[in-house]
């Protein structure tokens, strides 16, 4: 694929060693000359524009891009540039790194954003993952499926444990994906059975109304 990254500070020349690891041809975009380190990510394309620019995007080669990467660290740059690949050059993935939390509300398809990367959110969600205990825990959520990634670690106490898959029938758009055990993931089959300390990892629809406060009264023991 081509992908072009707008943002050429250490976040955006980290995500470009690791995509032309995988194979991928690579542009990184910026308008600082400082940050045009061309010998840390030497078999990228380089460009010395405003990514801002619909001029410079185009002759950055968009229109023939596959996914932008809009990786600045500032919010509004990164916001007008997935604007830009969206609705000017048509970008079928628009990722935007997310630098402050306030402005997650902005970051949606409205500005042309399919998927928003937040560090600070991540990082949290990594924090509560390691010490929430029968409390869902958001890891990532996904703008143009309207839907979200959730870790919920099952307690000791829980009442599904030792039950199977197949006889645990969670709320409507609520999906399963995966469990985590040991350290190991595996992808649930009919016949497993939940144990003390499972990871489970779920897709949760955003049109599902309550559906967390649903599905952690079904995996905990009411308080008395």
């Amino acid at each position: 694929m081509k992908i072009v990254i707008a943002g050429a500070g250490s976040v955006g020349r980290a995500v470009a060693l690791e995509l032309l690891d995988h194979g991928h041809e690579v542009t990184l975009i910026d308008k600082k000359p400082d940050q045009l380190r061309v010998a840390s990510v030497a078999d990228a394309e380089w460009v010395l524009a405003d990514a801002c620019s619909p001029e410079a995007l185009s002759e950055a080669g968009l229109r023939e891009a596959d996914v932008v990467l809009a990786a600045t660290g500032d919010d509004k740059a990164n916001l007008v540039i997935s604007l830009l690949a969206k609705t000017e050059f048509a970008i079928p993935r628009v990722v935007a790194r997310l630098n402050n939390p306030k402005n997650e509300w902005l970051f949606n398809t409205s500005w042309g954003v399919d998927v928003p990367v937040s560090t600070p959110r991540i990082m949290t969600a990594l924090v509560e993952e390691a010490i929430s205990v029968g409390t869902p825990v958001k890891l990532f959520a996904f703008n143009s499926a309207q839907a979200a990634m959730y870790a919920f670690v099952l307690p000791e106490n829980s009442p599904i444990i030792g039950k199977s898959i197949a006889d645990v029938a969670f709320p409507p758009r609520v999906v399963l994906s995966a469990i985590l055990r040991d350290g190991e993931p595996f992808a649930p089959q009919a016949d497993d059975q939940y144990e003390s300390g499972d990871e489970l990892v779920f897709l949760i629809s955003a049109r599902g109304g309550q559906v967390l406060d649903a599905l952690t009264q079904m995996v905990t023991v009411p308080l008395d």
